[in-house]
C-alpha cells in the first residue's frame, strides 16, 4: 500500500481538505484531483479558474481543462468551454464516456448538456468591473464598439501579464500508487476568443504516468505547448532523473523559446514514490502539499530557476 498525498497549485489550497478527504476514505486519485479542483472552480475570488474567471475581449468566459489517470494514461479534456461552472467534470466525462481526449467549443457544449451539465452565468459584478478596467487600461477605441470590434487582433498583443493569468494544478498518488492529475483554467485575461493555452493540451499542462511520475504547468501557455513541458518532466524521470533534476531540465527547457510577452512559467510535479518539487521562474512563489497523517496542508516555496 502507498502513502497517499496531494500536491497542488497555492491556488488549490481552498480544494485540499476535499482531494484528502477523498483519499482517506480509501477513494481514487482520479475522484481526489477532481474533487478538490472542483472547489477551485467554484471560488469566486479565484479569477484565474471557472467560475468568476476574467473573461476574454469579448467578454466571454471560455473555460479550458483536463484531466489524466496514469494508471491507463487515459485522458479527457475541453477547451473555450463556456457557460458550464465544472470543465474538471465534463473533461472526466469525456474521457470516460468518449472515442475521444479533447472537445472544444460549442462540441463540448454540447456534450456537457447531453451528460446532465447544468449551465450558469460565469460572470460575477467583480469580473465584469475587472473586464472593463483592463480595457480602459488598454484604451486605443475601447469605447467605440466597432474600432475595437475591428481590432482585436491588435489588442490581444496588449492582453498578457503574469498576474491575469494562473491555472490550478492537482496532483494526487492514492493507496493503490495510482496517480492522477487535474488542471483547470479561465486562460489568459483578455486573449483572442477561442484562444488555447496548455490546460487542456495532454503532454503540454499535464502529464501523469504510474510508472515514473506526473507533472502539470501554470504560467505562459503557449511556452509549455511549444515545449511538451509536462510530458518532458515525466521523461527526464524515465530517463533516471530526481524529481529535483527533472523538473529544472524542464525549466531550463524553455530558456531559448522567445516569447514577446516574456518567458514565465511554474510547474509541480511528483514522481511515483511520492517525492514531489515544484519550480518557478520567479522568486516567492509557493505550492502546496498534504500526506495522509497530516492534519491540513502545507505551504511551501517553489525552487527558482530564472528563465530570462
Amino acid at each position: 500500500m502507498s502513502k497517499p498525498i496531494v500536491i497542488a497549485s497555492a491556488n488549490g489550497s481552498v480544494g485540499m481538505s476535499a482531494s484528502m478527504a477523498v483519499l482517506q476514505r480509501g477513494g481514487s486519485a482520479l475522484d481526489a484531483v477532481e474533487a478538490g479542483t472542483r472547489e477551485v472552480e467554484s471560488n469566486i475570488h479565484d479569477h484565474s479558474v471557472g467560475r468568476a474567471g476574467l473573461p476574454n475581449l469579448l467578454g466571454q468566459i471560455e473555460l479550458d481543462a483536463s484531466i489524466m489517470d496514469g494508471a491507463t494514461r487515459r485522458a479527457g479534456a475541453v477547451a473555450a468551454l463556456r457557460n458550464y461552472e465544472h470543465p474538471i467534470s465534463i473533461a472526466r466525462k469525456v474521457m470516460e464516456e468518449l472515442p475521444h481526449v479533447l472537445l472544444a467549443d460549442r462540441g463540448a457544449a454540447r456534450f456537457a448538456k447531453e451528460m446532465g451539465f447544468k449551465q450558469r452565468d460565469l460572470m460575477t459584478a467583480e469580473t465584469r468591473r475587472r473586464w472593463r478596467e483592463g480595457l480602459d487600461q488598454r484604451a486605443e477605441g475601447a469605447d467605440d464598439r466597432r474600432r475595437y470590434l475591428a481590432s482585436l487582433r491588435r489588442f490581444s498583443h496588449k492582453t498578457p501579464l503574469p498576474q491575469h493569468s494562473g491555472t490550478v494544478n492537482f496532483i494526487a498518488r492514492d493507496r493503490q500508487g495510482n496517480m492522477a492529475v487535474a488542471v483547470s483554467t479561465s486562460g489568459l485575461a483578455w486573449k483572442y476568443p477561442g484562444r488555447v493555452g496548455d490546460s487542456p493540451i495532454i503532454g503540454a499542462g499535464n502529464y501523469a504516468d504510474d510508472r515514473f511520475g506526473a507533472a502539470a504547468c501554470t504560467g505562459r501557455g503557449e511556452l509549455a505547448v511549444r515545449a511538451a513541458t509536462a510530458r518532458s518532466v515525466v521523461m527526464y524521470l524515465e530517463m533516471g532523473l530526481s524529481i529535483k533534476e527533472a523538473g529544472r531540465k524542464a525549466m531550463n527547457d524553455l530558456k531559448p523559446l522567445t516569447d514577446p510577452f516574456g518567458t514565465f512559467m511554474n510547474i509541480v510535479c511528483m514522481d511515483k514514490d511520492g517525492n514531489h518539487a515544484a519550480f518557478t521562474g520567479t522568486a516567492g512563489a509557493a505550492y502546496v502539499y498534504q500526506t495522509e497523517d497530516m492534519d491540513r496542508h502545507k505551504e511551501t516555496l517553489r525552487t527558482v530557476v530564472p528563465l530570462q
